[in-house]
C-alpha cells in the first residue's frame, strides 16, 4: 500500500479538474522531461475514453498547450492564460530545449471519445515526430492529479511507512484514542515522518494563501462563465449584499478578510458568507482558476 500524504491529495494548481486538467498537465511536462532526448520536428496530443469525451469542457486540451509552453499549473499567472492560448494558434509553434517545433492547437490534439486505452479510462498518448517516424507514449490521469505511464502500478512516492498508518478510517480513529492525539495532531505526526516541521508549516501556508486568494478573486471577478453555457458569475453579487457599502474597498484577501471577521456576524449571515465563499472558489475552479485542488477536483 503506498503511503500519502496531505500534499498529495491536497495540490495547488489549475482548474476545473485535478483528473482532466491537472493530471494531464503533468504528465506532458513528465513526457517532455523524461522522454524526449532531441528536439521533434513535430508533436501530437491523443486523447481517450473519458479525457475525450469531457476534455474540451474541463480544459484538458488547454492544460497540454500550456504544459507545451512550458508553464506550471503551480506558477502560471492564471490571468495569462488567454492571452497565452492566443499566441498560441496565432504563432502556431512551441519551443523545446531552445528551438521552435510546430504546434496547431486544431490540428495536433485529438478527441478520441469512442476509444480507450486499456489501463484506465483517463488515457493520454503523446506522440513526437522525428523525420518520417513516430516516438509515443502513453499515460493515464488517475485521479487527484496523479499521473502513471503505462505499465506503472502506481505513483512510487518511495516514502517510508509513516508511523500511524491508515487504511480505513477506523484504523485512524483507533491510533487517535491509543496517543490521545486530535486527528489533525495524529496526521501531523505522520506528516513530520516524511518532512521537518518548519516544511509542513510552509506548504500549509502556501494551500491556505491559495484558499484565501481563490475566495478574494471569485468574490471580486464578475462576467460569464468558460464552457458555452453563458453561465453568469454569482458570488460577487451575494458578496455585494452581505458586504453593502464596504464591497470593494479593500483590494487584497488578508484585509478583505478581516474586515468580514470584524463585523461579527449572526449565524445566518455566517451561512451566507459560507455559500458565498463556495461558490466564488466553484467558479474560479471553472474558469481555470488557481485553486487547491482535491480530488475530485471539481465535486470538492
Amino acid at each position: 500500500m503506498e503511503a500519502l500524504s496531505v500534499f498529495d491529495m491536497l495540490k495547488i494548481g489549475v482548474g476545473p479538474s485535478s483528473s482532466h486538467t491537472l493530471g494531464p498537465w503533468r504528465a506532458v511536462q513528465r513526457w517532455l522531461q523524461e522522454e524526449l532526448q532531441q528536439v521533434p520536428d513535430g508533436v501530437e496530443a491523443h486523447l481517450y475514453g473519458s479525457l475525450a469525451l469531457t476534455g474540451k469542457g474541463h480544459g484538458t486540451d488547454t492544460a497540454i498547450c500550456l504544459a507545451l509552453l512550458g508553464e506550471d499549473p503551480v506558477q502560471i499567472v492564471v490571468e495569462d492564460i488567454p492571452r497565452l492560448i492566443a499566441d498560441l494558434k496565432q504563432q502556431q509553434q512551441i519551443e523545446i530545449a531552445g528551438q521552435a517545433v510546430p504546434f496547431h492547437l486544431g490540428r495536433d490534439i485529438h478527441f478520441h471519445g469512442d476509444q480507450s486505452l486499456p489501463e484506465h479510462p483517463n488515457g493520454l498518448r503523446l506522440r513526437a515526430r522525428f523525420g518520417q517516424s513516430w516516438a509515443e507514449q502513453d499515460y493515464y490521469s488517475v485521479g487527484g492529479g496523479f499521473v502513471l505511464k503505462a505499465g506503472e502500478s502506481s505513483a512510487n512516492t518511495c516514502r517510508k511507512p509513516p508511523p500511524f498508518p491508515a487504511d480505513r478510517p477506523k484504523d485512524l480513529l483507533a491510533h487517535c484514542e491509543a496517543q490521545g492525539l486530535s486527528i489533525a495532531a495524529l496526521v501531523r505526526r505522520n506528516e513530520e515522518s516524511w518532512q521537518p516541521a518548519t516544511e509542513v508549516d510552509s506548504s500549509l501556508d502556501a494551500l491556505w494563501a491559495v484558499m484565501r486568494e481563490g475566495v478574494y478573486r471569485g468574490c471580486h471577478s464578475e462576467g460569464i462563465l468558460p464552457g458555452g453555457l453563458k453561465v453568469r458569475r454569482r458570488a460577487p453579487g451575494l458578496c455585494r449584499k452581505l458586504q453593502g457599502a464596504d464591497y470593494g474597498q479593500l483590494p487584497d484577501p488578508q484585509s478583505w478578510l478581516q474586515q468580514i471577521r470584524s463585523t461579527t456576524p449572526g449565524f445566518a449571515d455566517m451561512l451566507r458568507w459560507l455559500s458565498c465563499f463556495a461558490l466564488a472558489v466553484n467558479e474560479e475552479n471553472a474558469n481555470l482558476g488557481r485553486v487547491v485542488t482535491a480530488p475530485p477536483n471539481g465535486a470538492a
